[in-house]
């Protein structure tokens, strides 16, 4: 195994943040640095670099207990603002989800319809310290006896609740558009027909799992910035992956890694939840996740290099290929062209725009950078490392 000239330790960079010392720069600050001075000189002068991405992420929802009432009830049924939340846990818990819409929602009825609120726009008023109407229905036991309890609670009422994201920042995503004849609602937003405009996802160079391709760093127990607080990874991801195509340094050039995270709801902010209503498709929640990347070596400060021109994605059709499940690539394009806001396909000029805010992704990567430099947040080591398929 190469033996690299710079040898860092979690716990080296722990104490060089907790005495304030520690070198902290950005996904984007850390280009110049490795394009001036090269990967080992970079390696031996910064020692975390902060990631950032800001996007609808479906697979997202809270935990909740509402504690017992008196009576007690066994609660079989929970609605939140008349949004249905899953009650088969236990008997005053409950897991409300992003994507669920709300009770009586006219839905697709009336083609397309605005889906104003869900399980995404529950969690947001909950966060901004809003009153939510919680209703709950039960068959009655002998110990819990209550049948029906109706209150409005904010989210300090609840005894716990803990955001639970099976599914997020993924690691790319397809640049989607429409090759039918009629305009299709999506969530990756409104398509065009005739290939009229594409979308996409993901804050390219920011992306937190761009910068950390093989999951050298990041893994279960890697402390994150989730919701404007600090989380954990817990798991890999539902429908992670490694076996994509790759490009320059491992960087997958098509759908890849995802993670599985975890915070305190109560801890984080309206800023960085943020319920979505998607035309003609449904409602989600657009979630802030900010990852440290420890420089614990030159490979991990050239991963932390990449570039909008490195990263590459697949141009997927969303008409015709991504309904009838059998999705293939019409080409690849990589995000400085797609951040340009137009790319070339077959000759065409196609305007493009993102699902995810480069912006607010920036933010994110520095407010993680001015936790670290103050000392309010250390680096969480992983315990085990996520599947990455890399040797």
């Amino acid at each position: 195994m190469k033996k690299h000239r710079v040898e860092k330790t979690y716990k080296e960079i722990n104490e060089k943040i907790k005495k304030r010392k520690a070198v902290v720069v950005t996904a984007e600050e850390i280009i110049d640095i490795v394009e001036k001075k090269g990967k080992v000189a970079a390696a031996r002068q910064v020692d975390v670099v902060t990631t950032g991405t800001f996007s609808p992420m479906c697979s997202s929802g809270a935990f909740l207990n509402f504690g017992h009432t008196s009576p007690r009830i066994r609660a079989s049924k929970v609605w939140l603002n008349d949004v249905a939340a899953y009650a088969g846990i236990a008997a005053v818990d409950c897991y409300i989800g992003a994507t669920q819409v709300v009770d009586g929602d006219p839905l697709n009825s009336v083609h397309p319809g605005e889906f104003n609120y869900g399980g995404g726009h529950v969690i947001e008023d909950l966060v901004a310290g809003n009153a939510v109407r919680m209703r709950l229905e039960s068959y009655g036991t002998d110990c819990y006896p209550a049948r029906k309890y109706e209150k409005n609670v904010t989210l300090q009422d609840l005894r716990d609740s803990i955001l639970f994201n099976p599914r997020n920042a993924y690691q790319n995503y397809n640049c989607a558009i429409n090759l039918s004849d009629r305009i299709i609602y999506t969530y990756m937003g409104v398509l065009r027909p005739r290939m009229a405009n594409a979308t996409y996802a993901t804050s390219g160079q920011l992306s937190p799992l761009f910068n950390d391709p093989w999951f050298k760093t990041i893994g279960i127990g890697t402390r994150v910035f989730l919701g404007g607080a600090q989380g954990y990874v817990v798991w890999p991801g539902t429908q992670h992956t490694f076996n994509v195509m790759r490009g320059k340094d491992g960087i997958p050039r098509e759908s890849a890694g995802t993670l599985a995270v975890i915070g305190d709801l109560k801890e984080m902010s309206p800023d960085w939840l943020v319920g979505a209503s998607m035309l003609g498709y449904g409602v989600s929640l657009y979630v802030g996740i900010g990852i440290p990347i420890p420089v614990l070596n030159e490979e991990i400060a050239g991963y932390t290099a990449v570039k909008d021109e490195d990263i590459y994605t697949q141009i997927i059709d969303y008409g015709v290929d991504y309904p009838s499940g059998a999705p293939k690539s019409l080409g690849e394009v990589s995000y400085k062209d797609l951040r340009s806001g137009e790319i070339k396909i077959n000759g065409e000029k196609i305007p493009t725009a993102p699902m995810s805010s480069y912006y607010k992704a920036r933010n994110i990567a520095n407010i993680l950078k001015e936790w670290i430099e103050k000392g309010e947040f250390l680096l969480g080591e992983s315990q085990q490392q996520i599947p990455s398929g890399s040797s």
